[in-house]
């Protein structure tokens, strides 16, 4: 073979591996390319996983109550009556709104009293829930109209659930909060199954009806502040915030009926 006969050969071998090489990166790029494709979409169903998983839990779930109490009814006014049959006195009326942070102290310290109370058949309890806020600014003033009108949506035997449930989840003072979603997802928590309780609360149709209770409260009874909580007509102090006192001023008042 001739010289040039062995350079051309050379050169054409030279050729063949340069492009067997090229084929191999090639392969390998493509090969990069679907692994790292793979694992994005690999990733990104993880994170849809992780996202759908998290929609479908809340932070702020209602419960159900489970405790002592008495038979609930609503009145005509909207008001919430509890007390087993026949039991009329002493009248316990309490005054409150949900937006309320000395109302959420009241029922954490003496909440538990009243129910009880009402199932020995020692009191007649009417929860009286109003919008003392209506002279606020928002967010303040919209949170208290929204959740009072979201109380009268929730059928009577729910009520003490989901009033429990609003004190629970109460926004800080002067921030944002129930939000019509959680104020509608909170009742379906405590079991409420009316079809039309979503558009109660989203619409705000019990609004008029607030409205009518807190002039009987801020008018007709003279209420200055929140909570408010009458004895059959007398104004309770101190007795508020302690569950024996309460007791005792039930009590005594159940005597001096007799």
């Amino acid at each position: 073979m001739s010289k040039a006969a062995r350079e051309r050969s050379a050169r054409e071998r030279l050729a063949a591996e340069r492009k067997r090489q090229e084929a191999r990166a090639k392969q390998r790029r493509l090969l990069g390319i679907v692994v790292g494709a793979v694992v994005a979409v690999a990733l990104v169903v993880v994170v849809t996983v992780i996202v759908l998983d998290q929609r479908g839990k809340r932070d702020q779930q209602a419960t159900a109550y489970t405790g002592p109490q008495a038979p609930v009814s609503r009145a005509a006014d909207g008001s919430i009556e509890m007390a087993k049959a026949g039991v009329t006195a002493p009248l316990l009326e309490v005054f409150e709104d949900f937006q309320c942070p000395a109302c959420k102290q009241f029922e954490e310290a003496t909440g538990k009293t009243i129910k009880e109370l009402a199932a020995e058949g020692k009191v007649k309890v009417v929860y009286r829930p109003f919008h003392l806020f209506g002279e606020q600014r928002d967010p303040i003033k919209g949170n208290s109209m929204r959740s009072a009108a979201a109380a009268l949506c929730v059928p009577a035997d729910k009520w003490l659930s989901y009033h429990d449930a609003l004190f629970k989840f109460q926004p800080a003072e002067g921030s944002e909060g129930f939000a019509p979603k959680d104020l509608v997802a909170w009742g379906k928590d405590v079991g409420v199954t009316d079809p039309g309780f979503e558009k109660c609360v989203t619409d705000q149709q019990k609004k008029p009806q607030v409205e009518q209770m807190t002039k009987y409260a801020l008018e007709t009874r003279k209420v200055t502040g929140t909570p408010s909580v009458f004895l059959d007509g007398r104004k309770l102090e101190n007795e508020i915030g302690d569950p024996d006192s309460l007791r005792k001023a039930v009590t005594e008042a159940a005597k001096n009926k007799k």
